[in-house]
């Protein structure tokens, strides 16, 4: 296997959570910190898997987990994405964000079965919707190197902007409550509710 080939998993949790008012990393929706819920899903497809955190979140991580500290070269996602892409520049990278509470094997299975290696990026959208989710996404190599590029032209740093203009696959989720975000107290107990 080439390392092109590779899929690395990467858990963006080194978000303030301001929304939320507490880290949304550590909240639980399957008996322990989402984090490492999704960290634990993404190891059982991903050669590799690590969690995207800031310096200040260093000293609160298990050794039990592999970790990509942010270089906070880039603002928003991206930060998170490319510290990873700079570190390990010759894989492609699945993902996720840590307030994705109903993401299932299911769906990862899905989105790496479906991978395009000649594309930008293979990513989710509801059905409906041409609207890429970059928090679910599979990465390729050339898709972050352009990236780097688009974000240091001054193009700014929405990652579904970046998607939206470039050459990606789009697919649906079998089901869409997968891709349902949880940024607020009421979208906590909403997805507690979907789970029970």
């Amino acid at each position: 296997m080439s390392s092109a080939d590779k899929i690395y998993g990467l858990i963006l949790s080194g978000g303030k959570s301001t929304r939320m008012g507490k880290d949304k990393g550590k909240l639980e929706y399957h008996g322990k910190p989402h984090r490492e819920y999704l960290y634990e899903l993404l190891d059982k497809f991903c050669d590799r898997t690590f969690l995207s955190i800031r310096e200040d979140q260093v000293a609160t991580i298990s050794s039990a987990f592999e970790t990509i500290t942010d270089q906070d070269i880039f603002r928003g996602p991206f930060n998170g994405i490319l510290s990873a892409h700079e570190i390990y520049p010759d894989v492609a990278w699945l993902v996720l964000a840590c307030d994705l509470p109903l993401v299932d094997e299911e769906a990862i299975r899905q989105l790496i079965e479906s991978r395009a290696k000649e594309k930008f990026a293979t990513s989710f959208a509801v059905s409906g919707s041409d609207l890429p989710e970059p928090m679910c996404t599979l990465w390729e190599v050339g898709g972050l190197q352009a990236a780097g590029d688009y974000l240091n032209e001054g193009n700014g740093s929405c990652p579904r902007k970046f998607l939206i203009k470039n050459e990606i696959k789009l697919i649906h989720p079998k089901d869409d409550r997968v891709l349902m975000n949880a940024n607020s107290l009421e979208d906590y107990n909403a997805a507690l509710e979907n789970i029970n």
